[in-house]
């Protein structure tokens, strides 16, 4: 069996796939500990993060319910392009393992945060965590470089059914999170943050496993010249592309961030906000297996255009009254923002210069709209932040104007 042909470069900073390089096999095989590391890092998410505005509503500080959020995006903003530098310089597997280790510690100063009550070392951990995702966020790009172009939307279909199997793993124990809470005399919300800890320890570990089946080890990386990121956002399509992740990723997690407050004003318990939460994690990652393929052989128009109108669909469902309309509107969220991040996922894996800058942008439109979204909703009421997030989803239409006519995707 003969080497694979390494990939060609073509601007500084960007990469072009050989011929050789789409003919040879996917060696799915080498993504295990990837897709297992997503697995793990999404259950996480949901048992921590995702509730840390009941944690600090619970601490009698309703009104900064936005705030760990928004700590967690600012971080990760700063965190993004340093570790996409780092990853850079030495390599996808040292930069992940970095990340993963970041986010245990951060999960278990959250817990002792929570569990004692101080919020200024909840806030601690939250911002820990933050910072780690910025990192071990970036295994999707890990993923899109180890598979020829043309299955990358493929790739990071199977990718995102990993999220599902961790989330909906997560959700089933959520009684014995509960009954860890009562063991440790705490909230289950509180004691999802120890839970979620050891999960990314455990996906740290893994990556220890994992080797990097392209170029991106360092002596790869350091044999191309790299463009400067702000030359990279000059390219054709990057910043269009940067428009429409900073977009999906901002009202996606502001909204999925509040929408928990929410229901938890509505009277839904723990069980029900975990169920809810799982049918978001369902959007955004159930249908890989279809948005995956459908982007590859259609492009990122269908993208950019589809994950637009569900993302303004999901906004306006969601001040509707009732548990099933707000399942509903969680649901469409986590698809529109699947379509958009698969597009500008695959779009940017020709671009390593651009990501990490653009994966912090991502992040602080996020943090924005969590802060802001918080205070919104304290003074005024949960539909109008619902509304405005309606308005802004239609953005990524001006993303699928700047793609070419050409509807295979390439950007114009």
């Amino acid at each position: 069996m003969t080497n694979p042909t390494p990939s060609k470069t073509g601007p500084a900073g960007t990469s072009v796939a050989s011929d050789a390089e789409h003919g040879r096999a996917i060696q799915y095989g080498q993504l295990l500990p990837l897709y297992a590391a997503q697995a793990l890092a999404t259950g996480a998410t949901t048992v921590s993060t995702v509730l840390a505005s009941l944690i600090m509503s619970s601490l009698g500080s309703e009104g900064l319910s936005g705030l760990p959020s928004t700590l967690i995006q600012a971080a990760a903003a700063f965190s993004a392009s340093a570790f996409g530098s780092l990853m850079l310089r030495a390599g996808r597997r040292t930069g992940l393992v970095r990340a993963f280790a970041l986010g245990a510690v951060g999960a278990l100063v959250g817990f002792l945060g929570s569990r004692l009550q101080v919020i200024p070392l909840f806030l601690l951990g939250a911002s820990m965590m933050g910072a780690a995702q910025g990192g071990y966020q970036q295994a999707r790009y890990a993923v899109a470089e180890g598979v020829p172009e043309s299955r990358r939307g493929t790739a990071l279909g199977i990718l995102m059914l990993m999220s599902v199997a961790g989330s909906f793993l997560i959700t089933g124990a959520s009684h014995l999170i509960e009954e860890l809470g009562r063991i440790l005399n705490a909230t289950a919300e509180t004691a999802g943050w120890l839970v979620g800890g050891g999960l990314l320890g455990v996906a740290a570990l893994l990556m220890l496993t994992w080797r990097s089946p392209r170029s991106t080890s360092p002596s790869a990386t350091r044999s191309a010249p790299q463009l400067s990121v702000v030359a990279a956002f000059k390219l054709p399509g990057v910043r269009s592309t940067a428009l429409a992740l900073a977009t999906a990723q901002g009202l996606m997690v502001t909204l999925m961030s509040l929408t928990p407050l929410r229901a938890h004003h509505m009277g839904m318990d723990h069980a029900g906000i975990a169920a809810l939460i799982s049918g978001h994690i369902l959007g955004m990652f159930g249908f890989g297996w279809l948005t995956g393929p459908l982007v590859d052989r259609f492009g990122l128009k269908l993208g950019y255009v589809g994950g637009a109108l569900l993302l303004t669909a999901a906004a306006l469902t969601a001040p509707l009254m009732g548990a099933t309309w707000l399942a509903v509107s969680m649901f469409l969220l986590g698809f529109g923002w699947n379509l958009t991040y698969v597009s500008a996922t695959k779009a940017l894996a020709r671009t390593p210069v651009a990501q990490g800058a653009t994966d912090s942008l991502g992040f602080i439109t996020a943090g924005l709209g969590t802060l802001l979204g918080g205070l919104l909703i304290s003074r005024t009421d949960f539909s109008v932040l619902a509304y405005l997030c309606a308005a802004l989803a239609l953005l990524p239409l001006v993303s699928a104007w700047r793609v070419g006519r050409n509807w295979a995707g390439q950007q114009r």
